[in-house]
């Protein structure tokens, strides 16, 4: 009974600590000091709790592991006038068994949510409502919205002359719907490059020769910044774009602008420098393989 109370004594002031330390945490440091904030898309959460969950559990990991460490170091220390060696403990078979099996029960677990977590974001959209194909190129983009058929092909990231600042204007665009299911393909016109939107918690690799590809609903009107996240050569670190979420009828707009300024039809493949790749044909275009 008494060492009931013992424990009780003892976990009360933990509680109240950890609450006291949960509730002065900032938004940031709930989300485990990630990019943007919850709710971008309708995958951040999903990131951003098992983000978060590891941590806490390898939190709890270390601390156990100190706190062993410490004990062994002052219950076993040498006491004054002690000599000689204490006595060796070769084996011990419980303790051996419970640090093979914890960790591999942890790595297991780590798969499994991190495998569920990953098919859930990687899941086809069978009919998305908006399908974009975004094609990298040294060193900006082209946004090609495969319904509407018109496109956007911007340059890369302008410094300007006065402070060397990139000049936001200057930044290649693509306009997405909110709360619309969204399908983007990526592809590369020549090197490896990767297309990384940062609030969205996620980026896709741009392989020259493999279409890749990425399914989401952004679910928050704002503008995100992008870039490139594979270096790709001399002016990678320029390879920035922005992603502006607007509403549907500011979507619409977009669209019908551009087709009013004369950008009809799709930017094709065809000035892929790796047109001899495996899967291409001369025009840089993809194989049928039916």
């Amino acid at each position: 009974m008494r060492s009931n109370r013992r424990l009780r004594w003892v976990a009360i002031p933990i509680a109240v600590a950890l609450t006291i330390g949960l509730a002065g945490c900032t938004p940031e440091q709930l989300r485990g000091y990630l990019p943007g904030e919850a709710g971008i898309t309708n995958h951040t959460d999903r990131i951003t709790g098992l983000w978060t969950t590891s941590w806490i559990v390898l939190l709890g990991v270390g601390v156990l592991t100190w706190g062993l460490i410490l004990w062994a170091a002052v219950v076993y220390r040498r006491r004054k006038g002690q000599t000689g060696l204490p006595i060796q403990m070769r084996y011990n078979l419980p303790i051996e068994i419970f640090y093979t099996v914890v960790p591999l029960i942890l790595v297991l677990g780590f798969f499994a949510f991190t495998a569920r977590d990953q098919a859930e974001i990687e899941a086809p959209i069978a009919d998305p409502d908006v399908s974009i194909e975004v094609i990298g190129q040294r060193w900006s983009w082209t946004f090609n919205y495969v319904d509407e058929d018109v496109y956007y092909s911007g340059i890369q990231a302008q410094e300007r002359e006065e402070d060397n600042i990139v000049d936001p204007d200057s930044l290649p665009t693509l306009y997405l719907p909110v709360g619309k299911t969204v399908e983007i393909t990526v592809e590369s016109r020549d090197v490896a490059h990767s297309f990384w939107v940062v609030d969205f918690l996620y980026k896709k690799d741009m392989l020259p020769g493999r279409s890749n590809y990425m399914y989401f609903i952004p679910e928050k009107i704002g503008t995100y910044a992008g870039k490139c996240a594979e270096l790709c050569g001399e002016y990678h670190s320029l390879m920035l774009f922005q992603v502006e979420v607007v509403s549907q009828e500011d979507y619409d707009a977009y669209i019908e602008s551009r087709r009013a300024d004369g950008f009809e039809g799709q930017q094709s493949l065809e000035y892929n420098v790796n047109q001899n790749l495996p899967g291409r044909t001369g025009n840089g275009s993809e194989e049928s393989t039916e």
